[in-house]
């Protein structure tokens, strides 16, 4: 009777063991998936800005189906770039200005 009795015990724990690993296992890819995404997403910001600056420097620009999927990724630096561009003053205006040339 006293085996009887211990057994839904272990069953309980090695359940509850189970449970635990497959809770770990889930944490652990969960992680890894969210850091392969982040990096993936870092890749994609630097071949933007290679595709926007790379001329520049004489570096071959990437493929345009990839600054179209880069798009939607880097709305809010799209906007930065348009608020600096809306909000810049005019930079040969202001050297007129300084010369006091009519």
């Amino acid at each position: 009777m006293n085996r009887e009795a211990g057994r839904p015990r272990l069953w309980r724990r090695l359940l509850d063991g189970l449970r635990r690993l497959g809770s770990d296992l889930d944490t652990a890819h969960r992680r890894q998936v969210t850091d392969v995404t982040a990096y993936e997403l870092r890749e994609l910001e630097n071949a933007f800005a290679l595709l926007v600056l790379g001329s520049f420097a004489g570096v071959p620009a990437p493929p345009s189906f990839l600054a179209v999927e880069l798009l939607p990724h880097l709305q809010h630096e799209m906007d930065v770039l348009m608020s600096r561009a809306r909000d810049a003053s005019d930079a040969l205006a202001e050297m007129v200005g300084v010369l006091d040339i009519d």
